[in-house]
């Protein structure tokens, strides 16, 4: 299932764009399962760690997870360390969480 959302593109963002309701909450996190919301400073995010064999391989995919937040123009948090890497996505501009980080918390996962 995380393939159509990771066959979608983020759309540009405003202030004033929705936050996706708890019935698409529920819906879009079916769709990419090895992720957890997680409220950081009263702000809903979406957390994933990835494991890796060292630190070279954490290096690359946070490179990869680079490059596909340029792409996107959707940037996460980034915590590299030894063996592993945890990305974090949510929409800065409405203090939470939009269709855009579950398209590319998709396309995070397909970066494997």
């Amino acid at each position: 299932m995380s393939g159509e959302l990771s066959n979608q593109q983020c759309e540009a963002c405003q202030v004033d764009a929705p936050k996706v309701s708890d019935d698409e909450l529920a819906s879009l996190l079916s769709q990419i399962p090895d992720w957890v919301p997680e409220v950081n400073n009263g702000v809903m995010m979406l957390e994933r760690v990835y494991k890796f064999k060292n630190y070279k391989l954490a290096w690359a995919f946070a490179n990869k997870v680079s490059e596909l937040a340029e792409q996107e123009f959707h940037h996460p948090a980034i915590l590299l360390e030894w063996g592993k890497v945890k990305v974090t996505w949510w929409t800065h501009a409405i203090k939470g969480l939009h269709k855009n980080d579950f398209i590319c918390a998709a396309k995070t996962d397909q970066l494997l």
